[in-house]
């Protein structure tokens, strides 16, 4: 098996129009646009007194906290391109107000606010979205020392694995191990909040191409399309090998245990309800069936499920040359999202590690 690649569907005129498009936009602080988008959607009031539950009266120094950590600046040298704030100031304000609860809901804010802008319907409908994890190293010491990844060089690091609709909005991000495999987390992204929930296909790169994520996916109602790493190799999955015409003998890999599926199709359920009630995070749950695959039932059931979805997606996608140009801009976006943090991150090639109230966040 083997896909053709896809033609360039973009005129060779649009880089210029972009380009004349950049140009025409005006030059603004970035701090003016921090506070329009206050103004809009009222974000500063999602970070509340860890104690009292206040919102913060001091909105400037608070939104000067919130810009020192997206650049990763850190206060100390935020105080000192600040007139109005000194480090004592910003540090008590980031202390009692900046936790990661508090973030999401003001991130949760932001993009509801940015789906309702007219020009945001032209991307897409909100319907579709695509995750991938972006590495950042860290300094020596710290949590993460011994997290390194060889795909990544000798340095230890964390990845950030985030979630991107089509209307470019980073509605879910989590901070995960960079050792780790990534296919896990991206039930969670989806599950978070009511705008993962209102996605329907879901792109992913190579690393989500698991059993268990198609089968949990199709079984909450997402139409999972992740890149296909080695196409070559794989084998379609049915359930009665004789009924398979000869000429496709050769792509026909394992027979779907049936009996296993259905024996076990109580649990299947229980194990979905599981994770839509939020009770367990679908990727805890998930490591847990692939950490014992050959005596967890369920997980062979999960197993079986996804090779069946698996097969149909292969099958379509071989087909649906739409499908792939779907995935393949779904997957862009999220690459964009990508560049836009990395030339934001300008204050510190490094992520310094700190503990703080609701988990670990960037200094």
């Amino acid at each position: 098996m083997r896909v053709e690649r896809l033609e360039v569907d973009v005129t060779a005129e649009a880089d210029t129009l972009i380009l004349d498009l950049y140009r025409r936009l005006p030059k603004v602080r970035i701090t003016d646009i921090l506070m329009d988008v206050d103004n809009d959607t009222g974000l500063t009031e999602a970070f509340t007194h860890l104690r009292t539950g206040a919102t913060c009266k001091d909105r400037l120094g608070l939104l000067n906290v919130i810009l020192a950590e997206g650049l990763n600046l850190g206060l100390s040298k935020m105080a000192g391109a600040s007139s109005t704030h000194s480090f004592a100031q910003l540090a008590r304000l980031s202390n009692w107000h900046v936790e990661s609860e508090a973030i999401n809901r003001a991130l949760a804010m932001v993009i509801d606010a940015q789906a309702r802008l007219p020009m945001a319907k032209y991307w897409g409908a909100g319907q579709t979205a695509s995750s991938d994890g972006q590495f950042f190293p860290t300094t020596r010491q710290g949590e993460a020392m011994n997290l390194i990844n060889a795909k990544y060089g000798h340095e230890p690091g964390l990845k950030a694995y985030t979630h991107v609709s089509d209307q470019y909005g980073p509605f879910a991000t989590q901070v995960i191990p960079a050792t780790v495999n990534e296919a896990s987390y991206i039930l969670d992204g989806l599950l978070r909040n009511p705008t993962g929930k209102r996605i329907r296909e879901q792109y992913a790169d190579t690393g989500g191409f698991t059993d268990l994520v198609f089968a949990a996916t199709s079984l909450l109602g997402y139409l999972f399309i992740p890149r296909i790493r080695d196409l070559p190799s794989k084998r379609l999955h049915v359930f009665d090998r004789r009924s398979v015409p000869n000429e496709l003998k050769g792509l026909v890999g394992d027979k779907i245990r049936e009996n296993t599926i259905i024996a076990n199709w109580p649990d299947v359920l229980r194990c979905i309800a599981t994770m839509l009630s939020g009770r367990m995070q679908p990727s805890q749950l998930l490591k847990k069936l692939a950490a014992r695959p050959r005596q967890h039932d369920l997980a062979i059931a999960l197993r079986e499920i996804g090779g069946v979805e698996r097969t149909l997606f292969i099958i379509e996608w071989l087909l649906d040359t739409d499908m792939q140009r779907r995935a393949q801009i779904g997957l862009n976006k999220g690459e964009a999202h990508h560049a836009l943090k990395n030339a934001l991150r300008i204050g510190r090639n490094l992520v310094q590690l700190r503990p703080h109230a609701g988990g670990i966040r960037n200094g």
